[in-house]
């Protein structure tokens, strides 16, 4: 089981990248280069320094390193909360409104409540809509992850309700953007009444590219209880690393950093230098599973999809669950993957592994969420002897 402590030291991974110091942890030095080549997947068990982690108070300052280069080479700067956030609810709409630094923007939340009951109700907040199927006592929050940071081609760069309070020169990508606007709509609920929210019963999801947001969300805003991510490919559950095996080692057309970033505005201007050499990077996606532990995370995939990457999905991920396995909460996190269906077409073998986790860490069920497989054969090609060099410490309570 994890601490009480080494938790609360954890909801602080979401600071901007200095700001972990005020936690005790350290920080980051602000004239950090990466230089070293590494082709495995980083130990997520070594700080930058070298130190080895063997605690989980160590781990939850680890975590807060992590998250500090994932803002600073790859998604940008989470702003801190904004001087003002309020909201009001009417008619089935949550309108969050927000101040900073004399600046104000406003944007609505439609939010579908179950038809019985009394609640409150747990909710999922949908980024960019759902295709995952939520239980009929579950209440559901549209979010149009768009009106906060547009992400049609290169030109959304900076468009959006984010960058007109922060400025089209704010360091944050579209997802970085995405996660503060999903937060604002968590402060507003905490602070309006009428909607019939249980707030500490929250959830997000996505598919795609929304998915690769709501995996973000899910790593840097920890009132979110539960994270399901559905199909997001590169930049999301795959691992650049072995997304660029795939392609130049195995002739597999699947997306690779280098293609990502001219696609659109996802990720901070500050990660293309590092597009090109993904293996000088110190972090990869298999250390986002790690930002979200120890609470609820289920990662959807689609082996019949090669533009998804999964062989870089399931390595990344599967790699990823071994801090979940540290922190002795294995079964918190589930991962699975089906092919011969549509993309963001979820096949109904998998949707008893949503229910279980809607059930389990929404609604307070118990249920089997001890979810790990695959239909492709031999691990989708996944050799973990190529990418991982270091060993899984054991946390203990």
């Amino acid at each position: 089981m994890v601490s009480i402590k080494s938790y609360l030291i954890a909801l602080s991974a979401f600071l901007p990248p200095l700001a972990y110091a005020q936690s005790g942890c350290g920080s980051l030095p602000a004239t950090f280069t990466p230089t070293t080549t590494n082709a495995f997947l980083p130990d997520p068990f070594s700080f930058l320094n070298g130190t080895a982690v063997t605690t989980q108070d160590e781990w939850a300052c680890r975590s807060q390193e992590i998250g500090a280069l994932f803002q600073r080479f790859e998604l940008g700067d989470l702003p801190p909360s904004p001087q003002s956030v309020n909201g009001s609810f009417s008619n089935g709409v949550l309108t969050v409104n927000v101040s900073d630094n004399g600046k104000s923007i406003s944007f609505q939340v439609p939010i579908t409540t179950p038809k019985t009951g009394t609640g409150p109700f747990p909710a999922i907040i949908a980024n960019g809509g759902s295709s995952v199927p939520i239980p009929t006592d579950v209440a559901v929050l549209n979010f149009n992850n768009n009106d906060i940071a547009e992400q049609n081609d290169q030109t959304s760069r900076g468009q959006g309700k984010f960058f007109q309070l922060y400025g089209t020169n704010a360091t944050a990508g579209a997802m970085i953007a995405w996660t503060w606007g999903i937060a604002r709509i968590i402060d507003a609920l905490e602070t309006t009444e009428g909607h019939n929210i249980d707030v500490t019963r929250l959830g997000v999801t996505g598919c795609s590219r929304n998915g690769k947001g709501a995996f973000v969300a899910g790593a840097f805003e920890p009132r979110l209880a539960l994270t399901i991510v559905q199909e997001s490919g590169s930049g999301g559950a795959g691992c650049w690393r072995i997304s660029d095996y795939m392609l130049n080692d195995q002739d597999i057309d699947t997306q690779t950093a280098t293609e990502i970033v001219q696609e659109n505005v996802w990720f901070s201007t500050s990660f293309n230098p590092w597009v090109g050499n993904v293996t000088t990077l110190p972090f990869d996606h298999h250390l986002l599973a790690g930002l979200v532990a120890p609470r609820g995370l289920l990662v959807i995939d689609n082996t019949g999809i090669d533009w998804l990457g999964p062989e870089s999905v399931w390595g990344c991920q599967t790699t990823g669950h071994k801090i979940y396995e540290a922190l002795g909460v294995s079964d918190s996190f589930g991962i699975t993957q089906q092919g011969n269906h549509s993309h963001c077409a979820l096949p109904s073998q998998e949707a008893p592994d949503v229910t279980a986790f809607i059930s389990r860490f929404l609604q307070g069920q118990s249920a089997n969420t001890s979810i790990i497989n695959t239909d492709g054969v031999n691990n989708v090609g996944f050799n973990q002897s190529l990418w991982v060099d270091w060993n899984t410490p054991d946390f203990g309570d």
